[in-house]
């Protein structure tokens, strides 16, 4: 964005001082890490009040600041704009600049795979298209802002990641951000804890329509029976299901990764440099907004073939001693899990199977058993060694120790130094390991030790 800061004053309607021939080149709100020409939107909370850096920030190369109109005291001499709530006012500019901007926007959420979706999609389109994408977990109502608000003019494409915990803040998103194409990657468990059930994640999720502009299409997981409920004829799905409008045929691992076919809308066979069933899935979106924006088949495999994917999903890490790490540490939930086990299952990419598996997070009142139902895939499994982190995975401790499992097993509820001890002196250039637990488990910090062999 680079703006006027009259022009901005316009967009909120608001009064300022020292405004004339401030040109905004960007936006802050953290006065720690503010750029030249970034307009500083200061925030009051609990425990921190912005107001108190914006003389800083404007000290170290900020243009001006916004200034909450019932907060005492603005410093004289610097340019200004008064508003009434400082969240607001950052989510009205975003708002007005989406409105003048004339990219293509391609809105994505889910329980599961919003970030590699996302990753994917902007990997197959970037060599075509003048592409931007969400940053690290800039997904919700303040991130979501300031990555349209981060935008060039000449962007053709952005793809935006939309996140939530309730109920109204995808439908939210989505009217801010106007999406032409939407993605739901699937339905999970994700936020149980405040949307009750499986019916009402699909719900949340499906609000990521609101914003869809005329003519606009979405692109759902095909193979989810609450999604198929209330999509509506024109939508496009893809998965497994012969039904599907984009269906998946014959995934393979291999050392460069996951190769696959597709048949329906489009037919052929691609490759993607990650591994998992449920990122392939996650690469038929990619494929058929590919597809939608008229990109060539062959085009949209070589550039598949090359997709770059944030870090921590399915992402392979060769140690020192020849093991394989799969690092899926990035984040959790009942269906992400299963999706990754499975992946153990069928892999032959290493003889010697192992599990290091943290706490999922943010279930609810059925926590207890989602850990527990674990046990059967767990048990149907070859492995050399089951590797449990967190209180919650006590649970599935105990269900293991109580149907008698042989293979080697360890739990630790704080302490990663069992399992980093035991990765160091069992594993070899024939084992694979795979990583995977919530957010706030921290399981890369296991990668950082156990890596090191």
């Amino acid at each position: 964005m680079k703006r006027k800061l009259t022009e901005i004053a316009e967009w909120l309607q608001a009064d300022g001082q020292q405004m004339d021939d401030v040109l905004v080149t960007g936006v802050s709100i953290d006065s720690r890490t503010v750029k030249s020409g970034d307009l500083f939107v200061p925030f009051r909370g609990e425990q921190v009040n912005g107001h108190k850096y914006v003389e800083q920030a404007i000290a170290q190369g900020a243009a001006a600041a916004l200034w909450m109109k019932d907060e005492p005291n603005p410093p004289s001499g610097l340019p200004l704009i008064f508003v009434e709530d400082s969240e607001v006012a950052l989510q009205e500019m975003a708002r007005a600049y989406r409105g003048e901007l004339q990219c293509k926007v391609i809105g994505i959420t889910g329980s599961n795979g919003k970030t590699s979706t996302k990753d994917l999609v902007a990997s197959v389109l970037a060599p075509y298209f003048n592409v931007r994408k969400t940053e690290g977990n800039f997904n919700n109502e303040l991130g979501l802002p300031l990555t349209i608000l981060s935008l060039e003019e000449e962007t053709e494409i952005a793809v935006l990641e939309m996140g939530m915990s309730g109920f109204g803040e995808i439908s939210f998103l989505s009217e801010l951000a106007k999406p032409h194409y939407v993605v739901i990657t699937n339905i999970g468990e994700a936020h149980m804890l405040d949307l009750g059930s499986r019916e009402g994640i699909a719900k949340a999720k499906y609000e990521i329509i609101d914003g869809l502009v005329e003519g606009g299409k979405l692109f759902y997981d095909g193979d989810e029976p609450l999604l198929q409920r209330l999509v509506n004829q024109e939508a496009v799905s893809f998965g497994h299901a012969n039904t599907a409008h984009l269906s998946l045929r014959n995934i393979a691992a291999g050392d460069e990764g996951s190769r696959f076919a597709v048949s329906g809308l489009l037919e052929g066979e691609f490759m993607i440099p990650v591994y998992g069933a449920h990122q392939v899935k996650n690469a038929l979106a990619a494929i058929l907004i590919a597809n939608e924006l008229s990109v060539a088949t062959d085009a949209i495999r070589e550039a598949l073939s090359k997709a770059v994917l944030t870090d921590m999903r399915m992402q392979p890490v060769l140690a020192s001693n020849g093991s394989l790490f799969i690092n899926d540490a990035y984040n959790a939930a009942p269906t992400s899990m299963h999706a990754a086990l499975a992946f153990m299952r069928d892999t032959q990419l290493r003889a010697d199977k192992w599990l290091v598996l943290g706490d999922m997070l943010e279930l609810g009142e059925d926590e207890q058993r989602y850990h527990e139902e674990l046990a059967d895939q767990v048990l149907a499994l070859n492995l050399k060694g089951v590797l449990l982190y967190g209180p919650r995975m006590k649970w599935l401790y105990d269900e293991l120790q109580k149907r008698d499992m042989r293979t080697l097993l360890v739990w630790t509820e704080a302490d990663y130094t069992p399992i980093t001890d035991t990765l160091r002196t069992a594993t070899s250039a024939d084992s694979i390991i795979l990583l995977k637990g919530s957010r706030g488990m921290a399981l890369e910090r296991v990668l950082e030790k156990g890596s090191e062999q």
